[in-house]
């Protein structure tokens, strides 16, 4: 399994605004596409303004399938206007869980 960890960091006090129009519109295309959301956040405590999403995938391919059927998603690209301004920088991580990881880890590394 890999995890695509997607971190914005919006406008000063864009938050609000942000989670109504995804809460409202985009989170049900995206998990049309998407298919297995992990977890959607925002900041309380430390980097102000920040939204941390966290999306399941089987494999890359799997991602790069996925992430191309939402891109093609008429619906998606009328959508994305409506928080691309909100958003100031956008940073995002492929990431494994390790083999004890209650998310269900992969293998060890083999060392050589």
């Amino acid at each position: 399994m890999y995890y695509e960890i997607r971190t914005y960091r919006l406008k000063n006090g864009a938050i609000p605004d942000y989670l109504k129009v995804v809460g409202e519109e985009g989170i049900a295309i995206q998990k049309k596409h998407l298919g297995q959301l992990v977890g959607y956040f925002f900041s309380e405590i430390g980097p102000i303004n920040e939204i941390v999403h966290i999306w399941a995938f089987d494999s890359l391919d799997d991602r790069d399938a996925r992430r191309a059927r939402l891109m093609a998603d008429p619906a998606w690209r009328a959508f994305l206007p409506k928080i691309r301004d909100l958003i100031e920088v956008a940073e995002n991580k492929i990431m494994k869980p390790a083999a004890f990881s209650p998310l269900g880890g992969s293998a060890p590394i083999q060392t050589t």
